[in-house]
């Protein structure tokens, strides 16, 4: 590709303010030249140019010149932000308390993540008597000298003798299985390569593990399609060479399987997927050599919980948009109903000491059932607080077991569950530099553009005013089913300790309403999500939260094509735009690793009617040349193979190639990082350092170091 920018060296932003009293009279930054091609693809009569494509090319000279040249030209402008370290150091300082997940029990010992503050990575810990301190099982910071190895899956064999973990380099979602024998603390020969959206499920022998991999790619490793997944069983001690081939479709190269094996070690069921909603069940006794399937697919979902006695209880979406738990004896042809679809969502459903534990969803908020297997009630379980909780998961026999609880103001806390009394302890709770006191998180409603009321969490200072003037972040997902429940941020609390407004809309495509809450945001009605969180802004600003000139908006991945398309959509809206690793080419988003498993979601330009909804929205093929549009900070990562970072090269090029207005449009490439999971926590606060201080630079308000 012929390089016509310039080199990075050469770029110079002159001084672009000289303080905070001229916070707003940036001029137009000196961008490296991007050249335009002369690719036009044509979709069913329909011409696309598309002068970027040779982005797309990650392992190419003329794309590493083009991300190093942006890189220099976002670098200086952050520089000159004169509170930018001072944003640092808070965020520093609220990171750095200690975090202990809950404790789960493997054979004679109790293991739980602990990170003292600032670690990279957390260390997996061990225990025999909870109280007393633990011993490191596992450290991944001493995987790389960066930090940026991460522990992506653990599983533990039944007997706890053996504990096998997945590894992420660099942010990728290809992982790599070792395993630890835990009497000796050493680690065995076993390595498995090649996997991607799996981890070991342990057969119950804990002779051996079933997983999901691909065939090694001949090229393109970080962005070359994945087709073909297979489920293969290891045995302990065989190199991987050797593994057995459970499952495989050759009719079918896009779709992804899972083995879930019993626990008596009688049946093992394969759940397969053609993209992120819709499963399919097949099964066969373990004795056997084919499966046969049990619940077909693709239309609706079905989750396994357990099976007993021969006896499958899954939960489901089929003539169910809340979800319902359904039991299923293998053999026969009708399952029955064991916990009938409720008035709100069905999240999922844990076991332990021969109970079952439905979490619920009401308004986003959670709620904890105890039934036994045959679906009698027992209790509603009694929360300490509002928010969000994990956990509620454990074994047959188990007495007791262990969750979280986290909410926008209170990092996770840890409490003992009595499954016999119902009674909850406290176990571990964090130590934070700041009065939660302080601050409240409301839960409003608003009416979207066709009059569907839309929940929304309002996180602010409790002395804050409605008049207009208030820093606001707005941020939302919609889409995939995925729920957005209460958090704890350290990056929100900052900017609400500034006077900010730190809000989270649940936007139609997830499922906080139900399965039907998620159709009427996905495919066809895919617009639905961006008239949601239009309405989100446009109800901040009428009822005074804060004002236009205020307003950032920020979303990841599915909620950087949010942020994308609401962007190019009402670019009069908003002052700051932050899409981060977002999915902002839908022409060409199936092309890459495994995206094509978002067309259930999205539908596809391959298709011609579903071409014609998506071309609409499409984030990158809205942009207008002489539109002004609002100070934006495109993020991705180099090593995104999830969504590649060409979504994001390719939407910057082009929205400074058509940016009529003075507000900068700036792209951070972050190096040795991906998607976002298992990023270190070194790379999470300078990445949030960069994007609050471009966020108040672009306001017009100064951080102000010191204020709490």
């Amino acid at each position: 590709m012929k390089k016509t920018y310039r080199a990075a060296a050469a770029i110079a932003c002159a001084a672009l303010f000289a303080g905070c009293n001229n916070m707003k009279s940036i001029k137009q930054l000196p961008y490296p030249e991007t050249e335009r091609g002369e690719v036009v693809d044509n979709y069913f009569g329909t011409e696309v140019a598309d002068p970027y494509r040779w982005l797309e090319d990650d392992n190419s000279e003329a794309t590493a010149a083009w991300v190093q040249a942006q890189n220099a030209v976002t670098q200086d402008y952050l520089s000159q932000i004169p509170f930018r370290n001072a944003i640092r150091e808070r965020l520093t300082q609220l990171w750095n308390y200690p975090k202990e997940s809950a404790p789960s029990k493997h054979g004679d010992w109790y293991y739980y993540s602990y990170n003292d503050g600032l670690q990279n990575q957390s260390v997996l810990y061990r225990t025999k008597t909870l109280g007393e301190p633990g011993e490191v099982f596992l450290d991944p910071n001493t995987l790389s000298d960066d930090g940026t190895v991460a522990l992506s899956d653990i599983s533990f064999s039944k007997d706890g003798r053996y504990c096998a973990y997945a590894t992420a380099a660099s942010g990728s979602d290809w992982v790599e299985i070792r395993v630890t024998d835990t009497e000796s603390m050493t680690q065995t020969a076993d390595r498995i390569e090649w996997v991607k959206f799996s981890g070991a499920v342990w057969a119950p022998d804990s002779k051996g593990f079933y997983y999901s991999a691909y065939d090694a790619p001949k090229a393109g490793v970080y962005s070359s399609q994945n087709q073909f997944q297979k489920v293969y069983y290891h045995k302990l001690g065989d190199p991987q060479s050797a593994d057995r081939l459970v499952y495989t479709d050759p009719q079918h190269p896009l779709r992804y399987f899972h083995a879930w094996p019993s626990d008596d070690g009688k049946w093992l069921f394969i759940i397969g997927s053609e993209g992120t909603s819709g499963t399919e069940i097949l099964y066969r006794k373990v004795s056997d050599k084919s499966f046969r399937t049990l619940l077909a697919g693709f239309d609706y979902d079905y989750d396994i919980v357990d099976c007993k006695d021969d006896r499958l209880y899954y939960i489901t979406n089929r003539d169910a948009s809340n979800y319902a738990l359904r039991r299923l004896t293998l053999g026969a042809s009708e399952p029955e109903t064991v916990i009938p679809e409720q008035e709100f969502l069905l999240s999922g459903v844990g076991t332990a000491g021969g109970y079952l534990f439905a979490s619920y969803l009401k308004d986003a908020q959670s709620k904890i059932f105890q039934y036994d297997y045959d679906g009698k009630l027992l209790r509603e379980v009694e929360l300490p607080a509002i928010g969000s909780v994990g956990g509620f998961d454990g074994k047959e026999g188990d007495t007791e077991l262990y969750y979280t609880l986290s909410n926008y103001t209170s990092p996770a806390t840890s409490y003992r569950y009595d499954i016999a009394s119902g009674a909850s302890t406290l176990h571990k709770a964090p130590q934070v530099d700041f009065d939660p006191e302080r601050f409240v998180t409301e839960q409003i409603f608003y009416t979207s553009k066709d009059g569907t009321r839309v929940p929304m969490f309002v996180t602010h200072r409790r002395d804050m005013k409605l008049d207009g003037q208030n820093p606001c972040y707005l941020y939302a997902y919609g889409g995939f089913q995925i729920n957005l429940t209460p958090g704890f941020n350290p990056s929100a609390l900052m900017f609400v300790e500034q006077g900010g407004i730190y809000c989270v809309a649940n936007l139609r495509g997830g499922s906080e309403y139900g399965e039907a809450w998620h159709k009427a945001g996905m495919l066809a009605n895919k617009q639905n999500v961006f008239d949601d969180f239009i309405a989100a802004a446009e109800y901040l600003v009428a009822n005074r939260y804060t004002s236009t000139d205020k307003l950032a908006i920020a979303g990841g991945s599915n909620g950087g094509l949010l942020i994308g398309a609401c962007e190019v959509q009402r670019p009069d809206l908003y002052a700051v735009c932050l899409p981060a690793v977002g999915v902002l080419d839908m022409l060409r988003y199936h092309k890459f690793t495994i995206g094509w498993g978002w067309a259930v979601e999205y539908g596809s330009s391959d298709d011609e009617e579903q071409f014609a909804y998506i071309y609409k929205y499409s984030p990158l093929h809205n942009l207008r040349e002489g539109a002004k549009y609002p100070a934006t900070l495109v993020t991705t990562g180099d090593h995104d193979d999830r969504v590649v970072p060409a979504h994001s090269f390719k939407f910057t090029a082009q929205m400074q190639h058509c940016q009529a207005g003075e507000a900068p449009v700036l792209i951070r490439v972050e190096t040795n990082a991906g998607h976002g999971a298992g990023k270190p926590t070194s790379k999470r606060i300078d990445e949030a350092a960069d994007t609050y201080a471009f966020l108040f630079q672009n306001i017009g308000v100064p951080y102000v170091a010191g204020k709490r």
